[in-house]
C-alpha cells in the first residue's frame, strides 16, 4: 500500500516540478526517462507553437535556439511548430549532439512543384547568437517558398560541421560555399537535382543518393568517406567522361566507398583505362558495389574495378535488378587492366543475388585474386562460406 500510495503521489506531480526534477540529471540519465512512462515521454515531446508570416521564420527559429539549454533540455521545449501562410508549417526540433532538424514539409501535397534553387553560404559571421552551438543540421522538403528562408538559416550557423539535405522537390541547383569548419555533405531524394556547385575544402564525407547531377568541386579536397549512389542513372543525358573528372580525383584517397556499376563503367573507366597500370584506389579499404542484373550477371567490371584497390579489406555487393543499366561498350575491362593482388581482403558479404550460381561464380573468381587467407564470405541468404566450400 505504501509503495502504491508513493507511486501515486510522484505520478501526480505536475509537469513543471518534474522538469525541475530532471534538470538535476545528467543530460544522458535525463534522456531515459523517457522509457519510464508514456507521461514521462511527452515531458520531451512538447512543442513551442507559434503563427506568424514566412518573415518571421528566422526569427523566431533563432528565439528558439536561443532560450533552449542544453543542460536543462526540459526547461524549454525541444520542438517548435511554426504555422504560415495556408497549411503550411515549419517543425524544427533540437536533438542531442548539438543537432537541429527543420522540416518544411507542407500539410497538403503540392499540386505543383516549382523548380527552385538554394544558395548556401557558411561565414564566420553569425547573425544571431544561441545557447547551443549547431553542429548537424537536418534539413527536409524545402520547397520554392521557404528557400530563402533555409539559406539564411544556413548562413547564421558558425560551427555547422554536419549537413543533411532530403526530399526537396523542385530543387534543380545546389550551391554550397564554405569558408567555415563544414566536413560531411548529405544529399538524399532530391531528384530533379541536376547541377551540384561545391565551394569547400575541408569536406571529408560526402553522400548523395538519387540522379547523378552534374557535380563541380571547385577547390581540392580529399574525401575519406564518399557514397555515390547513381543507381536512378544521370540527371541528363549529355554527360560526358570529362564532367566527372573533378569528383574522381576527391575520391581517389577514400577508404570508404559506395559506387554504382554503370558509373564505373561510363564514367571512369574512360578516363583511367590508359595509364591503369598507376591509377590506383590506394587507401579504399571498404567498397560497398551496386550492381545491376540484366538476364545473366557479368562480374567483368566489377572485377576490373577490384584490380585498382590494393588495400581492400571489405567488400559488399548488392544486387538490384531496378539499378539503371546501359549496354556496356567497354568489352576490354579484363584484359587491359594491370592485374592486382588483393592481399588484405578479409569480408564479402553479398545481398540480393536471387541465384545462386552467380553468388558461387562471383566467389571461386575473386578466390584467383586472394592472396593468402581466403576471407569469410557472407551470401544473401544469410550462410557463411568457407575456403573448402568456394574451391
Amino acid at each position: 500500500m505504501e509503495d502504491n500510495t508513493a507511486k501515486d503521489l510522484f505520478s501526480n506531480l505536475p509537469n513543471e516540478i518534474l522538469r525541475h526534477i530532471v534538470s538535476f540529471l545528467p543530460n544522458e540519465s535525463a534522456i531515459e526517462t523517457i522509457f519510464l512512462s508514456t507521461r514521462w515521454r511527452n515531458l520531451w515531446s512538447e512543442a513551442l507553437v507559434r503563427h506568424g508570416t514566412k518573415e518571421n521564420i528566422t526569427q523566431v527559429v533563432a528565439g528558439f535556439l536561443q532560450r533552449f539549454e542544453e543542460l536543462d533540455p526540459l526547461k524549454h521545449p525541444r520542438k517548435l511548430q511554426f504555422h504560415f501562410g495556408e497549411d503550411r508549417i515549419v517543425m524544427a526540433t533540437i536533438a542531442n549532439n548539438s543537432k537541429l532538424f527543420l522540416d518544411f514539409s507542407p500539410w497538403k501535397k503540392e499540386l505543383i512543384e516549382i523548380q527552385y534553387e538554394l544558395q548556401f553560404k557558411l561565414s564566420k559571421m553569425q547573425s544571431f547568437t544561441s545557447n547551443i552551438s549547431v553542429k548537424t543540421l537536418y534539413l527536409k522538403s524545402i520547397s520554392y517558398l521557404t528557400s530563402g528562408v533555409a539559406s539564411t538559416i544556413i548562413s547564421n550557423l558558425e560551427h555547422l560541421e554536419n549537413l543533411v539535405i532530403i526530399e526537396c522537390s523542385g530543387l534543380q541547383s545546389l550551391s554550397i560555399d564554405s569558408a567555415s569548419e563544414l566536413q560531411k555533405l548529405t544529399i538524399r531524394d532530391c531528384l530533379q537535382l541536376k547541377s551540384l556547385h561545391l565551394r569547400t575544402s575541408k569536406l571529408k564525407s560526402f553522400q548523395i543518393s538519387g540522379p547523378l547531377p552534374l557535380i563541380r568541386p571547385e577547390y581540392h579536397f580529399n574525401l575519406s568517406d564518399a557514397m555515390l549512389d547513381f543507381r536512378l542513372g544521370p540527371s541528363c543525358r549529355n554527360f560526358k567522361t570529362r564532367d566527372f573528372d573533378a569528383t574522381l580525383l576527391t575520391i581517389k584517397n577514400s577508404q570508404v566507398l559506395t559506387l554504382c556499376k554503370w558509373t564505373f563503367e561510363e564514367l571512369i573507366w574512360p578516363s583511367v583505362s590508359p595509364i591503369a597500370g598507376s591509377f590506383k584506389f590506394y587507401k579504399l579499404r571498404e567498397l560497398w558495389w551496386i550492381d545491376s542484373y540484366k538476364d545473366e550477371y557479368n562480374m567483368d567490371a566489377l572485377f576490373c574495378f577490384l584490380k585498382l584497390c590494393p588495400a581492400l579489406e571489405q567488400l559488399f555487393v548488392t544486387i538490384d535488378p531496378e539499378s539503371y543499366w546501359t549496354e556496356s561498350t567497354n568489352s576490354c575491362l579484363m584484359q587491359t587492366t594491370k592485374c592486382v593482388e588483393l592481399k588484405h581482403l578479409k569480408l564479402v558479404k553479398l545481398m540480393g543475388f536471387t541465384c545462386r550460381k552467380d553468388e558461387i561464380s562471383l566467389a571461386k573468381c575473386l578466390s584467383h585474386l586472394i592472396k593468402g587467407k581466403p576471407p569469410k564470405i557472407n551470401t544473401s541468404d544469410g550462410n557463411c562460406w568457407d575456403a573448402e566450400f568456394v574451391q
